[in-house]
């Protein structure tokens, strides 16, 4: 939009007219309609850099992976901008610690220039290619380079909001560098021991220049400092909406080893009818499915077991087999069709041919009128996926749009992605949360034919 049509806008009697995909009011005047249309919510008054402090091997890449992956989920645009992957890009063949010596000067001119390059890189994120967060993964470890960064967002009107990862526990750093270090392409062909051994010494090449975020000389920032793998905290000048979120959801993660069973309900009659939504019970092969999911629940023999289900009939039906106590949770309640609720799809094309034709156009932001989004969806399901960071192994009996959501949170999938993610009826996912990697997915149990068995692949 240009300054002279927002000075049109601004000084203008507008009049309102809906959305016809998200069916919300919004300004027209002038033809205007389609310039707000294309413009993206914004959920932060300007844009906010996250910086990662701390040691090597103190999950810093695991957090920010994390946190863009949440923030990217609840519809804020966000990206990672690895430093040490720029200097990998830099300096194509890793050859030893020795490149991180305080007393190498050309490792410090490569790895300043490399820190340099991704700034420029989040400038022009934050700045033309419409992002709201970057989040800065490097060490950072010296006052001196967060002065530097404080002063880049300063003069790019950023906001900067720190997250230090303190960790001395040497069982929480082994396993750290045994789980990603081996795998990095720093330490290709390099066995075990070479890896962890010139991996501890590229630790100790920072120790000495470290200094920790402190609560007297850095109290003017905005911080949060997470002790021991967030045995403890400390929350430091919290300004405004996007920090607080960033804060309540460090605090909830945890690299505990679970696993989190997502499943639909048993097969309803509606679902035997072709007809979407509504609240009826199972079917048949429905009641049989879940006593099959009893079963192999039981066999499993999963310690401390949690069962969450939505307040609709079709999902306690089928948690009720499985003879274990359940919660339910209205927000995982199925995606509200509004006024066309139980109907089919040949149905609704016929009444509602504008409405089917809108849905096709994009699938996630379409809201159902008097009903519900994939984007609706998503920021309901937030306090489940919140609560599913907290605990430990936990069977999710939902419904497709649900369980759609969930899945795209968990494998990082994209909201174009999302409404097309393929949940059958009658198969159990098993989502296994790997510290300091990816999630990984497993088809452990279907009663259906083996074509589902590549569904997410």
């Amino acid at each position: 939009m240009t300054s002279n049509e927002y000075h049109i806008m601004a000084t203008s009697p507008r009049e309102l007219t809906q959305n016809p995909l998200k069916k919300i009011w919004m300004p027209w005047k002038n033809g205007l309609f389609v310039h707000i249309l294309q413009r993206r919510v914004c959920m932060t008054n300007c844009p906010t850099l996250i910086v990662t402090v701390g040691l090597p091997a103190r999950g810093k890449t695991y957090i920010s992976k994390k946190l863009t992956r949440y923030l990217n989920w609840i519809g804020v645009p966000t990206k990672e901008f690895n430093v040490g992957q720029y200097r990998r890009e830099c300096v194509k063949i890793y050859k030893s610690f020795e490149f991180f010596r305080p007393d190498n000067e050309e490792g410090l001119k490569i790895r300043r220039q490399c820190a340099l390059t991704a700034l420029n890189d989040v400038c022009q994120y934050l700045t033309v290619e419409g992002g709201q967060v970057a989040v800065f993964d490097a060490t950072n470890t010296t006052r001196e380079r967060r002065w530097t960064i404080t002063r880049f967002a300063e003069q790019n009107g950023f906001k900067v909001f720190f997250v230090e990862s303190v960790c001395e526990d040497p069982d929480v750093i082994a396993e750290n560098i045994a789980q990603v270090k081996l795998g990095s392409p720093d330490y290709i062909d390099c066995n075990t021991e070479e890896v962890i051994e010139d991996f501890m010494k590229r630790i100790k090449c920072y120790e000495n220049s470290y200094q920790p975020l402190d609560e007297v000389l850095d109290r003017d920032l905005s911080y949060i400092k997470i002790m021991d793998v967030g045995r403890r905290y400390l929350v430091n000048r919290v300004l405004d909406h996007i920090q607080s979120r960033i804060v309540y959801y460090l605090m909830n993660i945890h690299i505990t080893p679970r696993s989190i069973y997502l499943c639909r309900h048993g097969e309803s009659d509606l679902n035997v009818k072709g007809r979407i939504g509504g609240d009826s019970g199972l079917s048949g092969r429905g009641k049989e499915f879940a006593k099959c999911l009893g079963k192999f629940i039981q066999e499993q023999n999963i310690k401390n077991l949690k069962v969450w289900t939505s307040q609709m009939k079709r999902t306690i039906q089928t948690a009720e087999a499985v003879a274990v106590p359940y919660e339910q949770w209205k927000a995982l309640n199925e995606i509200d069709a509004g006024v066309c609720e139980e109907m089919t799809y040949e149905e609704i094309q016929v009444h509602f041919p504008v409405e089917f034709s809108l849905r096709d156009q994009d699938k996630y932001r379409y809201r159902y009128p008097k009903g519900e989004s994939y984007e609706d969806l998503v920021q309901r399901l937030e306090p489940v996926i919140m609560e599913l960071e907290r605990q430990e192994n936990v069977l999710v009996i939902c419904h497709q749009a649900v369980m759609r959501c969930l899945l795209a949170y968990f494998l990082d999938k994209s909201a174009e992605e999302l409404p097309y993610l393929k949940c059958p009826l009658h198969t159990v996912l098993k989502l296994t949360p790997v510290a300091y990697g990816d999630t990984q997915l497993a088809i452990c149990y279907h009663t259906q034919a083996t074509r589902y068995i590549n569904i997410c692949s």
